[in-house]
């Protein structure tokens, strides 16, 4: 269900609103970086280098679309 709801996500940002308004936040080893949505598909290389399962936080602007639950 996550993968789901991130894959869309992104794939309304890329092909229907635009990138710019999207920020990521990922899990990097023990701390979270923030970047943003087109920063982050460059750095991840399509999911290669940095999985779908990292992303912790998915905001446009200042709203939040996306936040995994920290148990």
């Amino acid at each position: 269900m996550t993968k789901g709801k991130i894959k869309e996500i992104i794939s309304k940002a890329k092909f229907g609103e635009g990138m710019a308004d999207y920020k990521i936040v990922y899990r990097d080893f023990e701390r979270l970086v923030e970047v943003s949505l087109g920063e982050f598909l460059k750095i991840s290389g399509n999911f290669e280098a940095i999985p779908m399962s990292r992303i912790q936080i998915i905001r446009k602007k200042n709203k939040i679309l996306f936040q995994k639950i920290m148990r």
